[in-house]
């Protein structure tokens, strides 16, 4: 058995994909699914800003991408948005300061409906919950996850959106966040019956520390992949 660390990278396959946006722009992404049978849920994963660094390889998203495919059965697309760059490549086009980008959360949705990408959830971070409330309340999409939720761009009217919809949402919301702490978040959404919010004693914005990447990892799968819950943290090699 071989401990879980924050390096690991646990068996999956892992295939680069390209996104066609509705305005003609091809965006950069990676596809990973369970090795020997099919997924049970699919992960949609909305980075960071990426004027602040935000990018599809964000280390709690990579990280979701390299476990929960092997760990949960659980299939994750990550993508960089417009104009956003990473080890994977660059997308085309440029920052859309979250308004172009309701045509990458569409085109992300599309990819996973059009490939049969089952049970469908948007995980978003900071600056991608912002495009998951805005423009992910979609039919083909289950719900939605949300770590640390800053609610800048998004407003009542998404959150009420989100309510008349009926879709879960979760919102992982750190102690001690530079945006929106767990009490402001709990105020804020309580307009939206479904929603649940979970405050993680001693967070951060960003996530920093395996202790924390485990508690949000483990979060997600409670809600996508029950069985798979908690997540083990030794691998059988």
């Amino acid at each position: 058995m071989t401990e879980i660390r924050a390096s690991t990278i646990l068996p999956a396959r892992r295939e680069p994909v390209t996104l066609h946006t509705a305005d003609g722009l091809a965006l950069v992404g990676e596809l990973a699914r369970p090795l020997d049978r099919p997924p049970v849920a699919t992960l949609i994963c909305l980075h960071p800003l990426p004027t602040a660094g935000g990018m599809m390889d964000s280390h709690v998203l990579r990280k979701a991408s390299y476990r929960l495919p092997a760990l949960a059965g659980v299939a994750v697309l990550r993508f960089n948005t417009r104009g956003t760059s990473s080890e994977q490549g660059t997308s085309e086009g440029a920052f859309g300061d979250g308004v172009a980008e309701r045509l990458d959360v569409a085109a992300g949705i599309s990819f996973a409906t059009d490939h049969d990408l089952p049970d469908r959830w948007l995980l978003g971070w900071s600056f991608g919950t912002e495009l998951a409330l805005r423009y992910g309340n979609d039919p083909a999409v289950s719900g939605a996850i949300l770590l640390s939720p800053p609610l800048i761009r998004a407003g009542e009217a998404d959150l009420d959106g989100w309510a008349a919809s009926g879709r879960p949402l979760l919102a992982l919301v750190p102690e001690l966040d530079d945006y929106l702490r767990p009490d402001e978040a709990r105020a804020r959404f309580a307009r939206v019956p479904q929603a649940e919010v979970v405050g993680v004693d001693g967070a951060k914005h960003l996530w920093v520390g395996e202790k924390y990447v485990s508690i949000a990892l483990n979060e997600i799968v409670r809600r996508v992949s029950p069985a798979a819950w908690p997540l083990p943290t030794e691998w059988k090699d």
